[in-house]
């Protein structure tokens, strides 16, 4: 029955009796009502027509002959193109009307004859409605059902997307580093248990990628992030697993090798790929990257272990310039492990204040008496003993320990030429030395700089015109405005300043005339051959008169035979520090050197 419909309207239904009577007096009953109405007078009859034509209702005598209405209404409902038909059966108030067996055959309710035209009408209308809920119920189910499934799917795959953003790269696409460790343990897995196979990881660090962000943007860094990215991707092999790993680190996972030269192969692929430029939003950019390669085996037990040794092999390319691949060896990890724990202890070294420190003369080649002391810090280590400090210094400066350490040896240093001062006023002495300090790159930077400085000389009462603060080239190129500013605070302090190491720099000289310099060091390279080489006599009298045409003074550093000095008086330098005078001494063979009076 149409649902948009009245209850009578458009409704079907097929009356069996086989009483002509009866026959006329539903059909007529029913008509006036608007149903409707089809008649037959047999069973056989009624089950044709509700094959060919499904009623909504029938109406089913009971007493028939050849077939009664239970043996109808049982086949109807044994045909799938029928059985949901509702069937009211007729009978008459003298028949035996089994109810029971009525409703087990499908029967839903029943009409007594003679019939009375309102219970007729309200039984019919009952079962209509009954089996337009029913209708209505199984539409509803059947939308519902087309939601469910509609809703599943998007469900799954909006699960699809989640696993896939969970496992890749937003920006580049690439599987992420949840992706790759998966696969990795996968393969270490597969290694286990076939011991003979092998496979590689490279770890890739893009080299001076901040030099991008901090000049063009981190949307441009993002876009050459991309574009690395791309260029990777073409040229790994489907086989392999590319991933973004974090930042600016891809990975590259290498199944079933036969040997590490197809790492080392893939590793000069991506080299060569690199080194052409990219271009971004109008700027053409180059860059490069350092490699570290990993040969997996069935030794390895944890995928964290391949990744370490990959990211020790990364950063010995960067050491050893940039723009490089190098293969992991067990001396590495010995020595990245030796670095770990000296980088712990030195942790620790400074609360425990295990730092020492030195003291080396530099020389008035004039007078051929100490001008000054130049403060070298070392490191008492319990077990160790005295640790050089070409072996801890780079850690103080990669982990920022060196700001807290270069404050301490400047309190400490001019503590002792404080006391130093006063012992000789005690003696009656002229007390006319310096004391020169070093400054480290990352102490450069830091903003309370001149606050610090000020706060030592300060609390000790020392007059700023008695320090020399010692820098390096790099200090002045990576910031050159701030260099400038601070220059001009600490000249106004009649703090002296001196550049060390000139000559190892590529660009020294153009820094000369920019900055208020009173003192330049020739690096020891220069000095070592002084003696044997023309061409460094010509070096270090052309920075000679270069300095005092700038009004410079200049200290020669590794001075060691008299021969050198000797060549330096000569040349006329003002200034000289080496062994041929003092190797770097404790605060007491440095006083009893200085109040010796030496002279050379």
């Amino acid at each position: 029955m149409n649902d948009s419909q009245p209850d009578n309207q458009l409704t079907n239904i097929l009356i069996v009796d086989d009483t002509p009577d009866n026959l006329y007096l539903l059909s007529a009953m029913l008509t006036e009502q608007g149903y409707n109405v089809r008649c037959v007078i047999n069973g056989s009859a009624a089950i044709m027509a509700a094959i060919a034509d499904p009623p909504d209702l029938i109406l089913l005598d009971i007493r028939m002959p050849q077939m009664s209405g239970y043996d109808v209404c049982k086949q109807l409902k044994s045909s799938e193109r029928t059985r949901d038909i509702p069937v009211i059966f007729l009978s008459a108030l003298n028949e035996v009307f089994d109810k029971i067996q009525a409703f087990e055959v499908g029967g839903l309710d029943y009409i007594t004859k003679p019939f009375e035209i309102r219970e007729v009408l309200a039984r019919i209308k009952n079962q209509l409605n009954l089996q337009s809920a029913k209708l209505q119920i199984q539409k509803l189910n059947t939308e519902l059902e087309q939601r469910v499934r509609e809703r599943t799917k998007e469900l799954e795959q909006a699960n699809l997307r989640l696993l896939h953003n969970a496992s890749h790269d937003a920006l580049t696409g690439l599987p992420n580093r949840v992706f790759f460790m998966e696969r990795l343990m996968a393969v270490l897995a597969y290694t286990h248990t076939y011991p003979s196979s092998q496979f590689a990881v490279l770890f890739l660090d893009c080299d001076d990628f901040k030099v991008v962000n901090d000049s063009l943007g981190h949307l441009a860094g993002d876009q050459l992030l991309k574009a690395v990215a791309q260029r990777l991707a073409d040229c790994i092999n489907p086989n392999y697993t590319l991933a973004r790993f974090e930042g600016d680190e891809f990975t590259v996972l290498l199944e079933q090798i036969e040997s590490v030269d197809e790492a080392t192969l893939l590793a000069e692929t991506i080299q060569q790929a690199l080194s052409k430029s990219f271009l971004l939003h109008e700027h053409e950019v180059f860059i490069n990257t350092s490699i570290g390669i990993v040969l997996g085996n069935v030794e390895y037990e944890q995928p964290e272990h391949l990744l370490r040794d990959a990211d020790t092999a990364m950063y010995q390319a960067k050491t050893l310039g940039k723009a490089r691949y190098q293969v992991f060896n067990q001396d590495m990890h010995t020595r990245a492990l030796t670095r770990l724990q000296l980088e712990n202890d030195l942790r620790r070294a400074i609360d425990r204040q295990e730092f020492i420190v030195y003291y080396q003369p530099i020389i008035c080649l004039l007078t051929g008496r100490i001008s000054s002391f130049e403060a070298l810090v070392r490191w008492k280590h319990p077990q160790r003993g005295l640790v050089p400090p070409n072996d801890f210094i780079p850690i103080a400066e990669a982990t920022g320990l060196i700001i807290p350490l270069g404050f301490w040896v400047l309190e400490n240093s001019c503590r002792q030429l404080k006391l130093w001062q006063e012992k000789s006023a005690q003696r009656g002495e002229i007390f006319d030395i310096t004391m020169s300090v070093n400054l480290s790159v990352k102490q450069f930077s830091q903003p309370n700089l001149i606050e610090q400085i000020d706060q030592v000389l300060e609390s000790l009462q020392l007059d700023s015109k008695n320090l020399k603060l010692e820098i390096t080239e790099t200090a002045i190129m990576d910031n050159p405005e701030l260099a400038s500013e601070l220059f001009e605070q600490l000249k106004a302090r009649q703090i002296q300043l001196s550049l060390d190491d000139f000559g190892t720099g590529y660009s020294s000289l153009s820094y000369l005339h920019r900055f208020p310099l009173d003192i330049i060091k020739i690096d020891r390279s220069f000095i070592s051959n002084l003696d044997s080489m023309e061409k460094n006599l010509e070096v270090v009298q052309a920075i000679l008169n270069l300095a005092h045409h700038l009004g410079m003074s200049v200290v020669a550093e590794g001075i060691e035979n008299q021969e050198q000095l000797s060549l330096l008086r000569l040349l006329g330098c003002e200034l000289a520090q080496g062994y041929l005078f003092a190797k770097p001494l404790d605060t007491e063979a440095a006083e009893t050197l200085f109040f010796s009076h030496p002279k050379w």
